[in-house]
């Protein structure tokens, strides 16, 4: 399966394009096995120009295998702020790494804005 490496990519970054905030959001506190969960950050555009953008959620597990990777396509009106969101619902218990990035596009890696990371506990249905 493909897999980003936040480390990997270069960056030519400027202050224009901003992610940050990345939190996930559950029914409750507790990420469990077979619930749903939505991973969101807030992306803001401080240009004065539309900015087009692809916001990319990819999950490892323990073992930095790629479990979930999908993305989201748009466009930032001029200083528009925007909160994208991803669903994951994962399926085995453990410790997993959330990677979110926004590119220009999927086909074009350009960096818009630093990668964000989130670590995530993942319990059984029955805890």
């Amino acid at each position: 399966m493909f897999s980003i490496s936040p480390f990997a990519i270069s960056f030519a970054i400027t202050d224009d394009t901003v992610l940050q905030d990345a939190k996930l959001v559950a029914d409750d506190n507790t990420i469990k096995v077979d619930n749903q969960v939505m991973i969101v950050a807030d992306l803001s555009n401080g240009q004065d120009r539309n900015q087009k953008f692809a916001y990319i959620v990819q999950i490892l597990n323990e073992n930095d295998i790629v479990v979930s990777l999908s993305w989201l396509t748009g466009s930032l009106s001029a200083y528009q702020t925007f909160s994208p969101a991803q669903s994951w619902t994962p399926t085995q218990a453990g410790t997993y790494t959330v990677q979110i990035f926004v590119w220009e596009s999927v086909d074009n890696p350009t960096p818009l804005s630093h990668p964000l990371l989130l670590t995530v506990n993942v319990v059984d249905t029955e805890v």
